[in-house]
């Protein structure tokens, strides 16, 4: 009974869309909980953006596979208060550092930048993940993912994928949420073995 009422109190708090409150919930989460939690569930191989190709070919180490990171239990993190703190930190600090320039040339005006003065999301997304892997998150659990807004338009994010539940880090909030959270149709991911390798999303959630 204990935990049935733990768990309800977390699931509260998680809904009631306070950032802080949401965010210590999950990572004070229970071991018994993580079959609770929901995880993004890789379907087929599929074609990388062209966009992410270029960027590749720009920043060579951005997209290099690291054999040296062994993965294990599908490449999760195990999410500390300290490392929940460096997400938050990293994905205020380049929503604020990158001044919002809507794309308008579409697929041909696509540029993948780190770290510059102003662009759109994928150039936020990118940068959070190089930002991430230099303070140490293994590149496993940091996978860039192409979603579907509810108004239409393409946008990319940051996936943590954590024992915790799989975290979205969005250009678009300063609220991190579980995937299953967020209002996105969403389209594919990069695979934890290799970054150069994409799915597409089954429409399930996988614990």
């Amino acid at each position: 009974m204990r935990k049935v009422v733990k768990f309800l109190a977390i699931a509260a708090a998680l809904f009631a869309g306070g950032q802080h409150s949401a965010e210590a919930a999950f990572v004070g989460a229970p071991m018994g909980l993580r079959g609770a939690m929901q995880y993004i569930k890789f379907d087929q191989p599929t074609l990388a953006p062209m966009a992410f190709t270029i960027f590749c070919l720009k920043y060579k180490d951005e997209c290099k596979p690291r054999p040296q990171q062994i993965v294990f239990r599908g490449g999760r993190l195990k999410l500390t208060a300290e490392r929940m703190a460096q997400l938050q930190e990293i994905n205020h600090r380049v929503n604020i550092a990158i001044r919002p320039e809507p794309n308008l040339e579409g697929l041909r005006g696509e540029k993948w930048l780190l770290h510059p003065t102003s662009g759109d999301c994928n150039d936020y997304a990118v940068t959070k993940r190089h930002d991430l892997i230099a303070k140490g998150f293994p590149a496993r659990s940091l996978l860039l993912s192409e979603v579907v807004t509810t108004w239409g338009e393409h946008h990319l994010v940051v996936v943590v994928r954590t024992f915790s539940g799989d975290l979205v880090l969005d250009s678009l909030t300063g609220h991190i949420l579980p995937w299953s959270k967020k209002s996105y149709r969403w389209v594919r991911i990069q695979m934890p073995k290799n970054p150069n390798y994409w799915a597409s999303l089954g429409g399930d959630r996988d614990a």
